[in-house]
């Protein structure tokens, strides 16, 4: 339950890419969503995301909580946000933090990020060295992203952005604790509709889990997820910019499909309006 929370808190499958180039025609927008996270048609908790992107810096903030029949057996709430700059046409990452509590255990990480990669970092509570964990090299701390950028697609070209481009990409991932890459690829394109705010087309991509370090490789749940064959990820975009972000996902599980989809997405172009470090509530 612990690791459900932590990636409902850290958007999700993390899905975009570093080092994607965009043109200058760049506006600014702002994003407001809300979504359901559910497991075999049950719900378990609530998801709000705020993003805010400017032509020179985004941020993004996100909060969760555990609801439903879960709450029975389990509590849990957390934030998770990150802000970076514009550089170059890409994302660049400079902070991200994320804290979360769940049956009475509490984690905090930290991480400041450079173009050099992460310069300083605070994990609570720390890593456990372990002989069968792969240890967390200081290579595996450079040219990456942190979970919460990860969820911002920036779509290169001058064509529409809801495109096969979105998916053409390895997302290099580092949340602190593991360093992993998500394999991107071209699905198809859905219509979707939230209750609030956006209808329109939204890019599938399958995605594909592929750890590097941080992580046991004889876990039966690491090794599932890299079998796992049936992970998706709906990107829908941002009003105003060539930003992409999750409208949908699932991901299969042995007791049925986890999905986090938006009820409400309610996204407007902010022109001349700098990003500034709004939070999202709690859904």
């Amino acid at each position: 339950m612990a690791f459900m929370m932590r990636a409902c808190l850290t958007a999700f499958l993390a899905l975009a890419g570093a080092g994607t180039m965009v043109t200058d025609a760049f506006a600014d927008g702002r994003l407001d969503a809300r979504y359901r996270l559910s497991l075999g048609g049950l719900e378990l908790g609530r998801v709000a995301l705020l993003v805010e992107i400017d032509s020179n810096s985004y941020i993004a903030s996100g909060s969760g909580r555990l609801t439903g029949v879960v709450q029975a057996v389990s509590t849990g709430k957390g934030t998770a946000g990150a802000r970076g700059a514009i550089s170059g046409g890409a994302l660049a990452p400079r902070s991200f933090a994320m804290e979360a509590e769940s049956d009475k255990k509490s984690e905090a990480i930290r991480l400041v990020m450079t173009p050099a990669g992460v310069s300083d970092m605070r994990v609570e509570p720390p890593v456990i060295p372990s002989p069968d964990r792969v240890p967390v090299a200081d290579k595996d701390k450079r040219g990456i992203l942190d979970p919460m950028t990860a969820a911002l697609v920036m779509v290169p070209g001058t064509e529409a952005p809801v495109s096969e481009k979105a998916c053409e990409r390895t997302l290099a991932i580092f949340d602190g604790r593991q360093r992993y890459d998500l394999v991107l690829s071209y699905e198809r394109i859905d219509e979707v509709k939230a209750d609030k705010g956006y209808a329109g087309p939204a890019v599938v991509c399958r995605v594909a889990y592929r750890p590097v370090s941080g992580h046991k490789p004889n876990r039966a749940g690491v090794k599932y997820m890299m079998k796992n064959k049936d992970m998706f990820v709906w990107l829908a975009p941002v009003a105003g910019t060539r930003v992409l972000v999750p409208f949908r996902a699932s991901v299969a599980t042995a007791i049925g499909i986890a999905a986090l989809e938006a009820e409400a997405f309610e996204t407007r172009e902010m022109v001349g309006t700098r990003a500034t470090p709004a939070k999202a509530g709690l859904p």
